[in-house]
């Protein structure tokens, strides 16, 4: 049963700078019951019976059993000590192992060693006393022997005596002074003494530089946000003076190019331009009484839809009094209806074709002039002869084919135009042709042979708002908790752009990112000078973070520095 569940375990694999706050860390964040650490070579953190109590201790604190994978003898006996399972492999079943008595002296002194470091530096400050001493001593014995051998120099017995004498005070007093053997060393091996000495102050710099000064990290702290849509109704002005963005209203700046364009087309139109029709018609008038009625040239009068237009100017009038000038004579029609006066006049059709010939008709025409009017003849000579011209629907069509010539070519030039301060308005690209020439023109006939063509100048023109002026609207729209700020507006665009009779109008569209308001130096002040663990235990812990990873920048750097020029923070958004 124990196996199973050792199975179904968390693997913790401890790096060479993780410290005992680092393991510890990890232990209490694992999911399963099982924690099965597995320690690298040279791992000093488990040559500490202190250490492996404390990792035992959290294992029983947090529910869970820890686990060392390790063949390394030293650790399996301080687990002996405290209890701690141990397995060979991944694979294999832990169990608890046993200690003989001698390991078990061992690491009592182990522990007795780690608990008594004050101890251990004053007795090194009295061996270091005692070693300047011996030395004093070995040269007072040099000097002394000196002095004798110069006083007898001509007495051997004493000369003698005193050598041997000095050569047993010398061999008794080396168990007293080992330093002096290491005087004797020196002086023998001066050169390879000084590169020893050179070599370790080389060898202090490296350490100091690998763990004072080289030692930096780099925090990747990824924040999670939430996405928000933004609509608001924003209006456009092309008067600077008129702009005022924290309101809504924005100056359009505008963007144009143009260029001349040459198109040919094809004639529809049809024209008749046969003979006109011709003829007399009488118009006529009655008067009761003197009067003038004048009809113009140009007059016209129709007949079924059929216009016939008056060449020359005629007068109808009566002087009240002449009745022969009536052409009723004064009958008694006169009296009912007054004195009848009549004059013919020319009239010409008003466009060519043979539905103009018609007959005469003493009823059914109608005229603008004050008059009545009917015809006692036909009309004739019209005739119908069609041939093909140019029309404004021909123009309005090659026009628009025109204006849409390299159109989006001309919108991505627009864009090249515009910088990264601005904002396009998309929908508000245009392209139009303007100061159109046909040739032949309107109405005109097009001979055979000849393929009629447009020549216009052709403008693109785009719209374009401050982004940054926008960006500050939507921010101040934005409603926040204080503990809440926006990290990111995504491509902003405005929908319905229309022209207005002030101006123009459009909705301001896009979707922001709100997340914890945290910056670079919060992190940074939360980190210095903790080691890589306790740090990132500390930032995970804040409301919003998603994930942390902390890279130093050496393998054997496991500390975050304290001074903040060497943290790189990186923060990262994610959804």
């Amino acid at each position: 049963m124990w196996y199973i569940l050792y199975m179904n375990k968390d693997v913790i694999y401890i790096e060479p700078e993780d410290d005992i706050t680092d393991i510890i860390t990890k232990i209490e964040n694992a999911k399963s019951k099982i924690v099965a650490l597995v320690p690298p070579k040279k791992a000093s953190v488990f040559r500490s019976i202190v250490n492996i109590k404390l990792i035992a201790r959290t294992g029983i604190s947090a529910s869970k059993t820890a686990v060392l994978v390790t063949t390394d003898p030293s650790i399996i006996k301080l687990a002996a000590i405290t209890k701690i399972p141990v397995a060979k492999n991944l694979q294999s079943a832990p169990s608890v192992p046993t200690i003989e008595s001698d390991d078990r002296e061992g690491v009592a002194k182990e522990e007795l060693r780690e608990s008594a470091s004050e101890e251990d530096y004053e007795e090194e400050e009295e061996d270091k006393e005692i070693k300047e001493n011996d030395e004093d001593e070995s040269s007072n014995s040099a000097k002394e022997l000196a002095e004798d051998e110069n006083k007898n120099k001509y007495d051997p017995d004493t000369k003698k005596d005193r050598v041997k004498n000095k050569n047993s005070d010398k061999n008794q007093s080396k168990p007293k002074n080992p330093n002096s053997r290491f005087v004797i060393w020196f002086k023998e091996h001066k050169k390879i003494a000084i590169v020893g000495g050179a070599i370790g102050a080389v060898l202090i710099a490296i350490l100091i530089w690998a763990f004072a000064i080289a030692p930096a990290a780099t925090l990747m702290v990824s924040i999670k946000t939430e996405i928000n849509n933004f609509s608001e109704n924003v209006s456009f002005t092309t008067n600077l003076s008129e702009e005022d963005a924290s309101e809504g209203i924005f100056y359009l700046d505008e963007k144009k190019i143009g260029s001349v364009k040459k198109t040919e087309f094809k004639a529809t139109g049809q024209k008749n331009v046969g003979a006109k029709a011709q003829g007399n018609l009488i118009i006529y008038t009655y008067f009761k009484r003197s009067g003038t009625v004048p009809v113009k040239a140009g007059s016209s009068f129709s007949l079924n839809n059929l216009v016939y237009i008056s060449e020359t100017d005629a007068t109808l009038s009566w002087d009240g009094k002449t009745a022969s000038s009536c052409e009723n004579n004064g009958q008694t029609s006169a009296i009912t209806s007054g004195c009848l006066v009549s004059e013919r006049v020319k009239v010409v059709a008003s466009g060519p074709g043979e539905k103009y010939n018609i007959a005469a008709a003493n009823s059914g025409w109608s005229t603008t002039a004050p008059v009545a009017v009917y015809s006692d003849s036909a009309m004739t000579g019209g005739t119908d002869e069609m041939v093909t011209v140019v029309s404004q629907a021909d123009i309005d069509k090659a026009k628009n084919e025109l204006a849409s010539v390299d159109e989006e070519d001309n919108k991505s030039k627009l864009y090249e135009e515009i910088n990264d301060d601005l904002m396009v308005i998309d929908s508000s690209f245009v392209q139009a042709s303007e100061d159109v020439v046909s040739s032949p023109a309107v109405g005109e006939v097009v001979e055979s042979g000849v393929t009629p063509t447009l020549t216009a100048k052709t403008t693109a023109r785009i719209f374009a708002i401050d982004k940054t002026k926008v960006e500050e609207f939507i921010t101040e729209k934005v409603e926040l908790p204080d503990d809440q700020k926006i990290y990111e507006i995504r491509d902003p665009f405005i929908e319905n752009f229309v022209k207005t009779d002030s101006g123009y109008s459009g909705k301001l569209k896009t979707s922001y990112a709100t997340g914890p308001m945290i910056t670079e130096n919060n992190v940074i002040n939360i980190v210095k000078g903790k080691g890589l663990g306790e740090a990132q235990h500390d930032i995970r812990d804040i409301n919003g973070i998603a994930s942390v990873t902390i890279n130093p920048s050496f393998p054997w750097v496991s500390r975050i520095p304290n001074n903040p020029n060497k943290i790189t923070v990186i923060l990262e958004v994610k959804e």
